[in-house]
């Protein structure tokens, strides 16, 4: 590791650190700070130029599979999931009925949301609340898909929360007696629903 991304480490940890001090805040409070949190911890120098064209095919490569809480989802083999509720408040970390994992380089931003919603088809409830506010913008339309009897929502985003990673996707899919919610920043346009697509095909819940 080299030395800034443990100087940004730290950061992050004290950040996480006082912010444990203040009240216990919902769950969609919680989101919108561990996000800024987490991408307030990317370089804001980087330019575009330092972006290696050997790494993109790597970058889209998913490899790396996720899989606690009863549930598994492909990822990156080179960056890996953490549990932001338990770096919150490790007294109450991510379970089965609700969660807030997050995955991160200079390079790509994931973030993955789920609560226990029984009964629930529609799962749009859960992609709004993943999304950063005013910093967040849908893009295109809005697709909807039946995959292996899930009900799936996407679509292209783009974003203001950090300036080197401006494009991304978003989607909500409802798995058994769960709703999830995925999002992800990338540098470049497009590669979001390459990312969704591998994700989605390795993604395995208790049910299905």
């Amino acid at each position: 590791m080299t030395k800034t991304l443990r100087f940004l480490l730290v950061l992050y940890l004290l950040a996480l650190l006082f912010a444990s001090c203040a009240p216990k805040p919902s769950f969609e409070s919680q989101l919108q700070q561990a996000v800024a949190a987490t991408v307030a911890a990317l370089p804001t120098q980087t330019p575009y130029s330092t972006l290696e064209i050997h790494s993109l095919p790597t970058l889209l490569n998913l490899s790396g599979l996720f899989c606690e809480y009863q549930f598994c989802i492909g990822h990156p083999p080179e960056i890996a999931f953490f549990d932001v509720s338990a770096q919150r408040d490790p007294v109450t970390p991510s379970n089965y009925t609700q969660g807030l994992m997050a995955a991160y380089n200079t390079n790509l931003f994931i973030e993955l949301i789920w609560q226990h919603a029984p009964g629930t088809s529609d799962p749009k409830f859960l992609l709004d609340l993943i999304l950063e506010g005013e910093m967040d913008e849908l893009t295109g339309k809005m697709d909807v898909m039946l995959i292996r009897e899930m009900n799936v929502l996407y679509s292209a985003i783009s974003t203001t929360t950090t300036d080197i990673l401006p494009y991304g996707g978003t989607a909500a899919w409802t798995c058994g007696d769960r709703v999830f919610a995925w999002k992800v920043y990338t540098p470049i346009e497009d590669q979001a629903i390459i990312l969704f697509e591998e994700a989605i095909q390795r993604f395995r819940c208790s049910t299905n």
